[in-house]
């Protein structure tokens, strides 16, 4: 496979992100300096595992915590700030200019930033579909209701429809919904018990650490990558 597919992350300020996961990092005890760390790890493996994938060309961080763009300048990853600083929707639209200007035969896709089990074949398998079935697909989360992956092919709208509901929006806009055994695409993590899920996956090397300077951590070395 070639790299012919330019990847969107969009990533929340660290204090803002993932709030239901407060306390998940250090035993209950909520407090932030550990969940900004959790929320990193996360994004920052996320990240890792698309540069690893073969389908994937540039990746671009959207975001305008500093503190993200400091640690993923490290991890050799660019970063755009969220200039229009109204939602998620807008943000991605923003990105997906920056991207097309720069590669304009590219396809474009978003991803999640909360995908700790996310494996680069599982990525490498959906985008490839993605691009054989339609102009615009998705993947959606395990619950059936949100979507992780929004691929748009070369020369078609990305059109991003995330929020409450986005598997719904995205399919009512056109995109094709994919099929697919792909559980570490499927895990987004927005609770405990979503983390617990992705622990039993095998969760990325950044997350593990994060997760085993916790107090009674529960993620077991033959599970956690």
């Amino acid at each position: 496979m070639h790299p012919t597919v330019d990847l969107l992350v969009p990533i929340k300020p660290l204090a803002q992100a993932k709030t239901r996961l407060r306390g998940a990092a250090d035993g209950g005890a909520g407090d932030r300096q550990a969940h900004a760390r959790l929320v990193l790890a996360l994004a920052r493996d996320v990240l890792a595992a698309a540069a690893a994938a073969a389908t994937i060309g540039r990746l671009l961080a959207i975001t305008s915590d500093r503190d993200v763009a400091v640690a993923l300048a490290t991890d050799g990853v660019a970063t755009l700030p969220d200039e229009p600083d109204a939602g998620l929707n807008p943000a991605l639209r923003h990105g997906e200019r920056a991207l097309r200007a720069a590669s304009p035969g590219n396809a474009v896709a978003v991803l999640q930033a909360d995908l700790a089990a996310l494996r680069p074949e599982e990525l490498d398998t959906a985008v490839g579909l993605a691009l054989a079935t339609a102009p615009r697909a998705f993947c959606s989360d395990r619950a059936g209701t949100g979507t992780t992956l929004l691929v748009a092919g070369p020369g078609q709208p990305l059109d991003p429809r995330f929020g409450a509901g986005s598997a719904a929006a995205h399919r009512l806009a056109g995109a094709v919904e994919l099929a697919g055994d792909w559980p570490g695409l499927r895990c987004d993590v927005d609770t405990p018990a979503d983390l617990a899920t992705a622990v039993e996956l095998g969760l990325g090397k950044r997350t593990r650490t994060v997760l085993a300077a916790r107090t009674g951590c529960t993620c077991r070395p033959d599970v956690c990558r």
